[in-house]
């Protein structure tokens, strides 16, 4: 279960609770003990995130100073990992306040950082004897009902798109997935319709249908919309994501383990349905819309192959040159497939390349747009504050030249150097309107926890695109 947030307007300090501050030596004299004061002062360092915590068996009493920083996105950041840090969980605690003295309003970040750090997926685990922690009451002046309602739905959204992306393969595949976004659409009031193979073929969605010759499942393609009467935009934003939900490689077969994590290869089909949930969840006024192409990448004796020439939806021809660049395949039939909706923008998120891993590791995404997109700045403000930050790569022509074919308008693969910027000069190819690519293959799989991003999927880009949204929504862009 996800644990809930909400706001209390009288304190009682005899339950558990937190302290929160910018600097001990603001808290309120009289909710510190004689004894606690003593210590407390002792431990007062500036610049320095500090964590006392009182044991008083049947009252547990956490006092933690969060410094402000000298950006706003930052102090906010600090909040979230102090709150993911609290050690609370061998506690058995169920319920906690936070008591709010910062001058920042830091209780809701902080809190964000103790659910979203909280985060397990042990479905498949024996019963946890740990008892959840189901509410966070936060007692703050300054704290509006209507910012608390929007981060549990940034919560819930975000553990759904962690949830969807580690689930096995055996569970989460090209069919099963629509039918999960079918059951989130109906939940919000969200329209859907899912393509089956026959009307993908009718479509003639070439690189899709390419890379699922190998599969023993037919391909998926979802598409959502959320069409408010009193939405501020006529053109539609439009977020696609890569739908490979297991990657071998195909024929060009991935080698020791970098096959494991493959199931999380659809965390860009993940992040732009969940953030679809979080939109209409919110009831934002805008116009958008979802598209995902589902299929698995594998290897038998009907698998597209290196040689092979494919026509994509738009027309273009692509010569492949590795099966294991099968993404950018899906996603350019979806991009084409896009324009018909004449969007005011579209955003990509797709783990397409492994040269963006190793380009920025897991510390932000690659991010390219074309020239006539005017929302990257917005994108990027939004990716600074929910702390999902966006490194921008150029989009310079001659990235371009690597990916020319001599049998074909285009090829699938170019030199091994800037791979992630030929991957997004590849689809470029396929797209007629305002565009942002993200490529988060090394943001959304971690091998390990970092701060509140959990091992395996981080759930990378459901935060990022409700956020886009609020501001599109606080700026009335149209």
């Amino acid at each position: 279960m996800i644990t809930e947030i909400k706001k209390i307007y009288s304190t009682d300090f005899s339950v558990h609770h937190i302290i929160l501050t910018d600097s001990f030596s603001n808290i309120p004299k009289s909710q510190l003990s004689e004894k606690e004061s003593v210590y407390i002062n002792k431990l007062d360092v500036e610049d320095e995130v500090k964590s006392v915590h009182f044991n008083n068996f049947e009252q547990q009493k956490f006092i933690i100073s969060v410094p402000k920083k000298d950006k706003d996105f930052l102090t906010d950041e600090a909040f979230r990992k102090a709150g993911s840090s609290l050690k609370f969980q061998s506690l058995s605690i169920e319920e906690i306040t936070i008591y709010d003295f910062t001058s920042s309003n830091g209780s809701l970040f902080f809190a964000e950082g103790m659910i979203l750090g909280n985060y397990k997926f042990d479905k498949y685990k024996g019963k946890d004897k740990q008892k959840p922690l189901t509410h966070i009451f936060i007692y703050c002046d300054n704290l509006r009902e209507k910012d608390v309602e929007l981060m549990n739905i940034s919560n819930q959204a975000t553990f759904k798109c962690r949830d969807l992306s580690n689930e096995p393969q055996s569970v989460i595949d090209s069919v099963s997935i629509a039918k999960v976004f079918k059951e989130m659409c109906d939940e919000t009031g969200i329209t859907i319709e899912i393509f089956n193979k026959k009307k993908i073929e009718s479509l003639k969605f070439g690189g899709i249908l390419a890379v699922n010759k190998g599969s023993i499942n037919e391909p998926t393609f979802s598409v959502m919309k959320w069409k408010p009467e009193n939405a501020i935009n006529k053109k539609p934003y439009i977020f696609v994501g890569k739908g490979v939900v297991f990657d071998t490689g195909g024929l060009n077969v991935k080698t020791g383990n970098s096959m494991l994590d493959m199931k999380i290869d659809m965390a860009g089909a993940a992040a732009v349905a969940t953030a679809m949930w979080a939109i209409s969840k919110a009831k934002l006024p805008v116009y958008a819309i979802a598209l995902v192409p589902a299929t698995d990448n594998r290897s038998n004796g009907n698998a597209y192959a290196p040689g092979d020439i494919i026509k994509m939806h738009n027309g273009k021809t692509v010569e492949i040159i590795n099966t294991d660049a099968e993404g950018r395949m899906i996603l350019a039939d979806a991009l084409s497939y896009a324009s018909k909706f004449e969007p005011e923008l579209v955003i990509d998120l797709a783990t397409l390349t492994g040269s963006a891993v190793r380009a920025i590791g897991k510390y932000a995404s690659a991010a390219m747009k074309n020239e006539s997109c005017q929302h990257y700045d917005l994108l990027s403000k939004s990716g600074e504050n929910v702390y999902e930050r966006l490194v921008e790569f150029p989009m310079w022509d001659e990235y371009g030249d690597s990916i020319k074919s001599d049998f074909a308008d285009i090829k699938n693969l170019g030199d091994s150097d800037a791979g992630l910027i030929s991957a997004a000069k590849f689809l470029e190819h396929f797209v007629s309107f305002p565009w942002i690519h993200l490529d988060i293959a090394g943001s959304s799989i971690l091998s390990s926890k970092y701060d509140y991003s959990t091992k395996g999927a981080s759930g990378v880009g459901t935060r990022l695109l409700f956020d886009f949204v609020k501001k599109l929504t606080e700026n009335k862009l149209d």
